[in-house]
């Protein structure tokens, strides 16, 4: 069983002092591609030395929403750079919206997605949504700004069927990561159940998120086996052939240059 995590920062400082082993645990449970997105300067260069280091590492660039705040000309000209740089970058991101914290004005957030959107048309890369508690502008902005020409994935999907619905139809993905393994995660674990199988991706969102049974603790690579296991007993079928499907759906999406 061969898979690829879809959605990780692993240049965190919370593997500061065993990412070496984080890797081959990783490697070990069948991970074979891992997509790691920096989402602001630190962590994108931090993301960029982690593809060096580890050739089955791909990478993805941009702004987080909670940090539109600081994000200058110049970082936009930086992201730019990246993307047209390095081999390895794959997709912008994760941009998009976030209503459930105060970090950032919904105006400046909106800006700031809205520019990575006409950045990644400019650059035929596919990007990354993150979208909490947002739905309704996330969606506005992406059909308004023609993200459908440059699809891309709903990272950590949490939203309806009706939400997923609208991003499949604008040629995006959507992925689900360690919430589907959660006794109270009922929305998600039924949208999964109908998502198309030529639309289906999976993630850790390592550090966070873990699954269950390690729920709170440091999420790592190594559980998408846990991810994979729970989503194919939920749509009734082999794990083997979830980890191929999800694996040739991640293939398709993040093209590497």
């Amino acid at each position: 069983m061969l898979l690829t995590d879809t959605h990780a920062h692993l240049d965190h400082e919370q593997y500061d002092a065993d990412r070496e082993a984080v890797m081959q645990r990783a490697w070990d449970h069948g991970v074979r591609r891992i997509i790691n997105v920096g989402f602001n300067r630190q962590t994108i260069e931090g993301t960029l030395k982690l593809a060096e280091k580890y050739a089955w590492v791909d990478v993805v660039v941009g702004w987080h929403p909670l940090d539109a705040t600081t994000m200058t000309e110049a970082d936009l000209a930086y992201v730019e750079h990246v993307a047209r740089t390095h081999h390895q970058v794959v997709a912008l991101g994760e941009m998009g919206l976030d209503y459930a914290r105060n970090d950032a004005s919904q105006d400046i957030q909106q800006q700031v997605f809205r520019m990575q959107i006409r950045l990644a048309r400019q650059l035929s890369l596919p990007i990354v949504i993150h979208n909490r508690e947002a739905s309704a502008d996330v969606l506005r902005i992406m059909e308004e700004e023609k993200a459908y020409d440059i699809g891309g994935v709903m990272h950590c999907f949490s939203g309806s069927w009706e939400t997923a619905q609208r991003c499949m139809a604008m040629n995006f993905y959507i992925s689900f990561g360690g919430p589907i393994t959660f006794k109270n995660a009922k929305k998600p674990q039924e949208v999964l159940v109908r998502v198309p199988a030529e639309r289906l991706l999976l993630e850790t969102d390592a550090p966070y998120l873990a699954p269950h049974p390690y729920r709170g603790k440091r999420n790592e690579p190594m559980y998408m086996v846990q991810m994979a296991m729970q989503a194919a007993q939920l749509r009734g079928v082999c794990v083997e052939a979830l980890a191929a499907q999800t694996t040739n759906n991640a293939t398709t999406l993040f093209k590497r240059r």
